[in-house]
């Protein structure tokens, strides 16, 4: 947390909500004006230690956060107008639920006289009703409320906040267009609470009958799990990786949380398309210890993987499932960081992996003039990257050749697959070289969700980062083919390169080009790691041209989806 800022001797609605935002840590927002919230940008204009970002729409605002908020580790915000601003953001703010994401959406509201003087508004249903917005953006926060008093406002304000950094979950507030300016008392200095407390007796039950269970085991197994992050048990679990010598493995939406240079790390773990032997060795292990996980049809390959549970230690970011007993009220970094010192060192399901792990086979970067392919472009986009990268890999085919790169040390990595949805990663970009300026972001976007999200490139040329995207350009949506292909998954060819032109306008900086081939993208990554701002890189694929594992996946996931009704 940092300290509040004292540059307001005197507060407003909008000031208040500023200063907070500011000592939970944010530096940017994201908005897009409206008449409902403009008095609200004025007052929150007031704070100089925060910066506007302008987006094109709200949606890719609510993006851009949700980008922000991964790169930072903290909590991001997005300010829209009332209904046509906020049903927008929805989309995002959704996403930012299903994938553990303290995203403060804020709106602008309507006149607190409005409703009880009967009038009708522009922007609305067209009837007398404005509590429409809050009740929808329940579904999808931790905390919706509506300010429409002054003296209320600062503790609404803070309860929110308080919420959405401890259950690392979207809040909503709603701020009335003729309150936001209103005066309110100073933000007095106080702690925002991140985390539960375990309750001891559990959590001591818990480590020691795990603790017992896994010394006990011939070939233990670690595995990661995405509610590692969200949870604040990342260094905990490699306390554990440390302490242990288990074979780690790392679920999907889990890579990048962990070193993958460490020795004892064997791959991504992700059912029959997993990393060459991660399955065998995982699958196989007598005892598995899952920390964080997900089991959704995606993150299981259409619930194929073969998990046993009377094999498995669940740790969840509140209880300990072990297979005969369940502990409560658990948090998994205090669980985590107290096995790490009850375990007896066991390196055998290491030494297993290495008995039948596959060599590795990497195709080395050239420079053919033969059309390109997508297992060259990864080669190249593999060679490109160091300790200060961070990937964005948009959902598709990226997800299946993102998850296969062997990250170095000190690199990240981000994909969306809870939510999965296209378009998410431009204004994540955005998001991301905001939130980690000094890191090179990596874009890959696939052409169909490129088209949904396309106009923040401008955004992201407005305001100077400098991201390399490459735009797979391989005429249509080959996630959505693999799954069930019909004529909807055709779309239109755009000049991607050529839009960079577009929004780049008179004053923009950025650069593009089109690679048909592997000399071309060899070329074309050398000027856009000397280029000092935006670079996209249309790369030409052949529509058949995939990753087998996506059309294994996709398989798997269509069955699964294409099962008959039960009829009784």
């Amino acid at each position: 947390m940092q300290a509040l800022s004292t540059g307001h001797p005197s507060h407003t609605v909008g000031s208040y909500l500023a200063a907070r935002l500011e000592q939970i840590g944010l530096k940017q927002y994201f908005t897009v004006p409206g008449d409902y919230n403009l008095v609200l940008l004025d007052e929150i204009l007031t704070n100089p230690n925060l910066q506007m970002i302008s987006c094109c729409n709200e949606l890719n605002a609510g993006y851009a956060a949700d980008g922000y908020a991964r790169a930072t580790g903290g909590p991001a915000a997005a300010i829209v107008t009332f209904s046509v601003g906020g049903l927008s953001l929805l989309n995002a703010v959704a996403g930012a639920y299903a994938e553990d994401l303290p995203l403060i959406a804020i709106s602008g509201g309507p006149n607190t006289n409005s409703e009880a003087e009967y009038e009708l508004l522009h922007h609305t249903l067209g009837e007398v009703d404005y509590g429409y917005q809050r009740e929808i953006f329940r579904r999808v926060t931790a905390e919706a409320v509506l300010i429409h008093h002054p003296t209320e406002a600062p503790r609404q304000i803070d309860r929110a906040l308080e919420v959405a950094l401890r259950r690392q979950k979207p809040v909503y507030l709603e701020i009335a267009c003729n309150i936001a300016g209103a005066s309110v008392s100073s933000p007095n200095s106080r702690s925002f609470t991140p985390r539960f407390t375990s309750d001891p007796e559990s959590l001591n039950d818990a480590v020691e009958h795990a603790a017992e269970l896994l010394n006990a085991a011939a070939k233990p197994v670690l595995v990661a799990g995405v509610k590692l992050r969200s949870s604040g048990a990342l260094d905990a679990f490699q306390q554990v990786v440390d302490q242990s010598n288990y074979a780690v493995a790392y679920q999907p939406n889990a890579k990048g949380f962990l070193d993958e240079q460490q020795e004892s790390v064997v791959g991504c773990y992700w059912g029959p398309v997993s990393s060459p032997g991660c399955s065998e060795l995982v699958e196989s292990a007598d005892l598995c210890l899952f920390a964080g996980p997900t089991f959704t049809d995606y993150t299981t390959t259409g619930h194929t993987a073969l998990i046993d549970r009377q094999k498995m230690i669940r740790a969840t970011p509140d209880s300990v499932i072990l297979p005969t007993q369940a502990y409560n009220d658990v948090a998994l970094a205090d669980f985590l960081s107290q096995l790490a010192t009850k375990l007896t060192p066991n390196d055998a399901s290491v030494a297993a992996f290495k008995r039948f792990q596959e060599p590795t086979t990497t195709t080395a970067p050239g420079t053919s003039d033969a059309a390109l392919t997508t297992r060259q472009l990864f080669a190249h986009i593999q060679s490109l990257l160091d300790g200060q990268s961070a990937v964005v890999a948009e959902t598709g085919d990226s997800w299946f050749n993102g998850t296969q790169l062997d990250l170095p040390s000190g690199s990240r990595f981000e994909i969306q697959m809870q939510y999965g949805s296209i378009g998410w990663s431009v204004g994540a970009t955005l998001g991301y070289c905001l939130g980690q300026p000094e890191r090179r972001v990596v874009a890959l976007i696939g052409d169909g969700s490129f088209q949904l999200t396309a106009q923040e490139v401008s955004t992201m040329i407005r305001y100077g980062t400098s991201p390399i995207i490459f735009l797979i350009n391989n005429g249509g949506y080959t996630i959505e083919v693999e799954i069930h292909d019909g004529p909807y998954n055709t779309i239109k060819n755009w000049d991607y390169a050529g839009l960079v032109n577009v929004f780049n306008a008179s004053d923009g900086s950025g650069w593009s080009t089109r690679a048909a081939t592997e000399k071309e993208l060899a070329d074309a990554i050398q000027q856009a790691t000397q280029h000092d701002g935006l670079s996209l890189i249309e790369v030409q694929i052949d529509r058949d041209d995939c990753s087998k594992n996506l059309l294994q996946w996709g398989g798997h996931v269509a069955k699964n989806n294409g099962r008959p009704p039960r009829i009784r």
